[in-house]
């Protein structure tokens, strides 16, 4: 029921946002550059390694040696636009077509974090990774890296599909007051180095 719930819903809203994502798409070309969107190998349902697709929202901005700038400088106006609206997750609707993702689950995180988990951390990825998740609707990037492990395995523990459907409407709840979308000091969140 999940997954029919997942597809059905990740179809219906690209065919309605569609306008909205080509707009998007020439929006980031012109203020940020091509590709348009941003890609990345992160790890899905039992640690399967998938490309996740979201809307470019840095900059590739370097210094005089050639390394990327901090996001944080390379992060403009607009690409925080894109993020505080949460434009910029419109094409991972396309994951979740495809099955790699759900509308709801643990947000899918860095490869080079895998090793770094607890066993009981690492039990987020027994579900899909989500678009959106009960750690983003309980404090996003704003809370520390410990309490968002503990929400995913939380929602890992009693998952419904009546507790998707309140993540969802708390997700847009959050959204429109633009809510949690960096810790401070950050781009988004500072990098997760394992634990103490």
């Amino acid at each position: 029921m999940k997954r029919m719930f997942d597809f059905l819903v990740a179809f219906i809203v690209l065919l309605v946002a569609a306008p909205v994502i080509l707009i998007v798409a020439l929006l980031v070309a012109i203020k940020l550059g091509r590709p348009v969107l941003f890609s990345q190998q992160r790890p899905g349902k039992d640690g399967k390694i998938f490309r996740m697709y979201k809307f470019r929202s840095m900059t590739d901005a370097r210094d005089q040696q050639g390394e990327l700038l901090p996001d944080a400088e390379r992060l403009p106006a607009f690409g925080r636009l894109l993020r505080s609206t949460s434009l910029d997750e419109l094409p991972g609707l396309w994951n979740v077509l495809k099955g790699d993702m759900s509308l709801v689950g643990p947000r899918p995180l860095l490869v080079e974090y895998l090793p770094l988990y607890s066993d009981e951390q690492a039990r987020r990825h027994e579900v899909r990774p989500g678009i959106t998740g009960w750690a983003q609707v309980n404090g996003r990037n704003a809370i520390s890296w410990q309490q968002k492990f503990e929400y995913d395995v939380w929602y890992v523990n009693n998952q419904s599909f009546w507790l998707d459907v309140k993540i969802l409407f708390l997700t847009v709840k959050k959204v429109l007051v633009r809510a949690d979308i960096s810790q401070d000091n950050q781009a988004t969140m500072e990098k997760f180095n394992g634990n103490n």
